[in-house]
């Protein structure tokens, strides 16, 4: 569904830390950290894993899965114009990037 690799990179193109992310996403830090922290497709709870994927794609995120229509191929994130818009949304929202281990 996505990869650890690609929840960083989409946190990182939003300009969004983890706790952002955990909020936006209705989830704790940790459960944010673990699955970063995952080898390959990440693991975790399938509730909690949908509803990460859904706030990345409801701040603008396209996930690229293997087989996916893209140019080069391959895995990869892809960001378009947001579904919603609000504080923590979008590259301006002045989060940090960072893998800050906060707790919620």
């Amino acid at each position: 569904m996505i990869t650890s690799g690609q929840m960083r990179a989409a946190r990182a193109l939003l300009g969004i830390d983890q706790k952002t992310l955990a909020r936006l996403a209705g989830v704790s830090v940790p459960t944010i950290q673990r699955m970063e922290a995952s080898q390959g497709n990440v693991r975790g709870i399938v509730d909690s894993l949908t509803k990460v994927v859904d706030a990345l794609r409801d701040a603008g995120i396209d996930l690229i899965g293997d087989g996916a229509q893209s140019l080069d191929g391959g895995r990869g994130v892809r960001l378009r114009e947001p579904r919603l818009s609000g504080p923590g949304m979008g590259p301006d929202a002045g989060g940090s990037p960072s893998e800050s281990g906060g707790d919620d």
